[in-house]
């Protein structure tokens, strides 16, 4: 048995939603388990090279990016850009959140 996050009763563990509040119990996904800093500097050194993709998973396009330079360099802007405002995922859509 476990606690509702919202009202606090006793629910069972395999419960996807309160039977008394009616909140779900799933986890919203915390983040990913790669970093900003390696990302980041990958894309900014190697980043025509797709290298910062094949970090996070993302080996299909990092594969592109190799053949098109970064395809013509304007993904790979979009990519750094991505990276600093923290909006940059991993291949399971997980944002990346820690810098170190």
């Amino acid at each position: 048995m476990i606690h509702c996050r919202a009202c606090g009763r006793e629910i069972h563990e395999a419960a996807q939603a309160c039977p008394q509040c009616g909140a779900p119990q799933t986890a919203t996904p915390a983040g990913s388990d790669k970093r900003i800093l390696p990302a980041f500097l990958l894309c900014f050194f190697l980043g025509w090279t797709g290298a910062h993709r094949y970090y996070v998973g993302k080996v299909g396009t990092g594969i592109l990016m190799l053949l098109t330079g970064g395809v013509f360099g304007v993904l790979w802007l979009i990519d750094f850009i991505m990276i600093i405002v923290g909006g940059f995922t991993d291949k399971a859509g997980n944002k990346l959140t820690e810098w170190i």
